[in-house]
């Protein structure tokens, strides 16, 4: 099929059409996000970017705090004078219910995320949700007892899941397009340099007094979500939230000061307030914190949310709870038992860990989101079997125990390639998965569904996390290297879902989506090369394969 177009993306007559100096391409994506591409090409180091990148680091925060709340209890699963002090061990029945208030706090918040984020917009949901978790941190920094412990875990799993949905958001919402997947991508890679604090500081406070060791970590969870109580209402609002919350004008005002650089004429602003025209409802089910019926009144709808969910559960699911959570038990069962060892391998764990979810947010844009997902599942089913065929031998070569009663290995081959199977797993995992878990959910929403299905997201996110909290400890209690075996397998499964069901999002404004998910294929509409035949002055003058 071949379409002529003019600028604004109407249809030009073929003697209107100059092709003198005509350039044409190929592109992945739409051609009036291409043709602004052309006319207005962005700078991402111009002084409106930096100042776009500032405002992001807030909502960064809402990943950081994350990655330490969900990183603590892994540490605090090391310390033998928490252990002591609530008689938990680092596997078994007690330390998933321990950790798993956690989840069950993000699942109780489901109601309250849509309402939470829609109603007050993104700012005040970022504000609520780390409110909760200085409220839920002093009281789980000041128990004594495992009920007022497990009440604060709650506490922050709550305060997570209304944060957690509504700093991707505004991060993505407020970027310019052109870098909105880079953009997104470093939301989640800042999880890590959560986790890498909770792991230093844990590794720190081995040498401190017993008694305040697993005190210190658990008080500065407040760092962040006190950094975001402070700072998130001195940023600009999403431009999204204000123009369907009757202030177009602000909306109008900020796309010229950051995306149009000062410009009230910039392709940029034009293309996205005539989207917004468009595609947004004034009157939707976002206004009603009751209406979830835009999530499923539609196939194209059921079918975001389906995307959305896939990637949120599959995230979870990987095998990487194992590594988050309970990596003392993996680490007894490659060899590795004494505790300050354990410590030294999750801090080194989680910094490169860090440093390739980096590489992975800078190649979004440049590979795209399927690419990068079918590589670190891919990646991942085939370490868990290296790991499954490493830990098996490492098994058979058991010695004896210790005093304490952990194993001794003899194969000393087979413990330190076990060993690298954790590493190589961090690295692929982090490098296509953790820059993702994020930006997807959120980019393949519509913005009527987005908070609302944010919160299913969350929801999935927990359930899949209770799961991992109950049947991980319990399965390396009783089967232990053999509960890899189950990764494998999945990993698989997941590699066959992505492939088939999770359609492309690059090189598309946000309401640019739309098109995909009415498509009767959207795998194969997101995907389809498009030949674009562009004029001297930047537009986009025909297209081929629309």
């Amino acid at each position: 099929m071949s379409e002529k177009v003019s600028s604004g993306g109407e249809k030009a007559h073929d003697e209107d059409i100059n092709f003198k100096g005509v350039e044409t391409k190929q592109i992945v994506g739409h051609e009036a996000f291409t043709e602004a591409m052309t006319l207005d090409p962005p700078s991402p180091w111009s002084g409106p970017m930096l100042w776009l990148y500032a405002f992001s680091l807030i909502g960064f925060f809402c990943s950081t705090m994350n990655g330490y709340d969900g990183s603590l209890i892994n540490n605090l699963l090391m310390n033998p004078d928490f252990k002591e002090k609530y008689k938990v061990e680092n596997d078994g029945l007690w330390a998933g219910i321990i950790s798993s208030m956690y989840q069950i706090g993000g699942v109780v918040a489901l109601p309250f995320v849509g309402p939470a984020i829609d109603g007050f917009g993104r700012r005040a949901g970022m504000f609520i949700g780390a409110l909760t978790i200085i409220v839920g941190t002093i009281i789980q920094g000041t128990s004594h007892g495992s009920g007022a412990f497990m009440g604060g875990r709650f506490l922050l799993g709550f305060g997570v899941s209304i944060a957690a949905a509504a700093g991707p958001m505004y991060v993505v919402e407020l970027n310019h397009p052109a870098y909105r997947g880079v953009v997104g991508g470093f939301y989640n890679t800042l999880w890590f340099s959560g986790s890498i604090i909770a792991s230093g500081a844990a590794r720190g406070s081995l040498e401190v007094d017993p008694a305040f060791s697993w005190r210190l970590i658990t008080w500065l969870q407040c760092l962040f979500s006190g950094i975001i109580c402070i700072f998130c209402f001195l940023l600009p609002e999403s431009p999204r939230w204000l123009y369907v919350n009757n202030k177009g004008d602000q909306a109008r005002a900020i796309l010229t000061k950051y995306h149009g650089r000062g410009n009230p004429d910039s392709p940029w602003v034009s293309l996205q307030m005539n989207e917004y025209e468009a595609a947004l409802d004034m009157d939707g089910s976002d206004k009603r914190w009751w209406d979830y019926r835009t999530l499923f009144n539609k196939r194209s709808a059921i079918y975001r949310l389906s995307c959305n969910i896939c990637i949120s559960i599959f995230g979870q699911w990987a095998g990487n709870a194992v590594l988050s959570y309970f990596l003392g038990s993996v680490l007894d069962t490659a060899g590795y038992t004494n505790y300050i060892e354990q410590a030294n391998i999750t801090l080194i764990n989680s910094c490169q860990q860090f440093l390739f979810a980096i590489l992975g947010a800078t190649m979004v844009d440049r590979f795209g989101r399927r690419p990068l997902l079918l590589f670190s599942f891919t990646g991942c089913c085939i370490i868990w079997l290296g790991m499954t065929i490493a830990s098996s031998e490492l098994v058979k070569s058991q010695i004896g125990v210790t005093a304490d009663g952990k194993a001794i290995f003899s194969n000393d081959a087979a413990s330190k390639a076990s060993l690298a199977m954790i590493f190589i797993f961090g690295s692929v995992y982090s490098v296509g998965i953790t820059p993702l878990q994020a930006l997807y959910p959120v980019e393949v929403l519509s913005f009527e569904m987005r908070a609302k299905g944010m919160a299913f997201s969350s929801l999935a996110v927990n359930a899949a996390g209770l799961l991992n909290q109950f049947a991980w400890p319990v399965s390396m209690a009783k089967i232990d290297w053999k509960t890899y075996i189950i990764f494998t397998v999945w990993d698989a499964i997941q590699v066959i879902v992505v492939y088939f069901l999770i359609p492309e999002t690059k090189g598309r404004t946000l309401e640019e989506l739309d098109e995909i998910f009415e498509a009767d294929k959207p795998v194969q509409f997101s995907t389809a090369k498009k030949t674009v035949a562009v004029d001297q002055s930047g537009h986009v003058i025909e297209v081929e394969g629309a």
